[in-house]
């Protein structure tokens, strides 16, 4: 059921997988020399991305760039083969289950109406993992769940449901394009507003947001993610660590 959901996420004609993949190669093999620099550090890990859509395709070839080996999930894992076929050795296709056994940390791209569903259909597999969680509820797609998540906060209503997560919420704040246009950017890098309650796994998130081409800025608990929630004031932001920093004084 779980994949079924999640691959409301992944192109469903052979035009927007042909259109998807030339976009992940165009972020593997940039035009723009700023974008090709790899900021790798030593510790290179498996990560299980759960939503190979823009999102999910596009941070994912940040990790692999970087170092890291990765494995997007499907439903039907033959039709991410023109991404992974751009991506080499690094990149890897799977069912959700296979994800979740291959990576040390999940990365979760979805529609936010899948959400409830991946915590029944896999509540042991989330207890005590790293989840870098950028859904964002969308209320015209999302229904009930959006409404829910709307009032109490993403990342309060991702927590609840899947119960046992070690989440970080991170990635959510802007398109696929304004990411790919600003990894790895010349001059001050580009902030990516990242909260959540365990330590760890914030350290964990930190070292990927960097590697993926970009600055860490910690905002806080889970609770106070909602400041770059759609609607909060560090939602869309491309501007750098130094800027977000001065942003959220004025917040506290």
């Amino acid at each position: 059921m779980t994949d079924r959901l999640c691959s409301g996420s992944i192109p469903r004609t052979y035009l927007h997988i042909v259109a998807l993949a030339a976009l992940i190669y165009l972020v593997a093999n940039p035009p723009c020399k700023f974008l090709a620099q790899s900021t790798a550090t030593p510790g290179v890990m498996k990560i299980g991305i759960i939503g190979a859509g823009n999102i999910g395709s596009a941070v994912g070839t940040f990790w692999i760039k970087a170092g890291h080996e990765v494995m997007f999930s499907s439903r039907h894992p033959e039709q991410l083969k023109p991404l992974i076929d751009g991506l080499g050795p690094l990149a890897r296709a799977g069912t959700v289950s296979e994800a979740f056994a291959f990576g040390e940390v999940m990365f979760l791209a979805v529609p936010y109406g899948a959400v409830p569903q991946l915590g029944r259909d896999y509540p042991k597999e989330f207890v005590g993992r790293v989840v870098l969680d950028a859904t964002n509820a969308v209320l015209a797609r999302d229904g009930e769940v959006a409404k829910e998540a709307r009032a109490v906060g993403v990342a309060i209503t991702s927590a609840k449901y899947l119960a046992g997560a070690r989440i970080v919420r991170v990635f959510n704040t802007l398109g696929v394009r304004r990411l790919v246009s600003n990894a790895n950017r010349p001059g001050e890098r580009m902030a990516i507003p990242i909260g959540g309650d365990d330590q760890e796994a914030l350290k964990l998130a930190s070292k990927l947001v960097r590697d993926a081409g970009f600055d860490p800025v910690m905002v806080g608990s889970l609770e106070r993610t909602k400041l770059f929630a759609q609607g909060g004031p560090l939602y869309g932001q491309e501007i750098s660590d130094r800027e977000m920093k001065e942003r959220l004084k004025t917040l506290e």
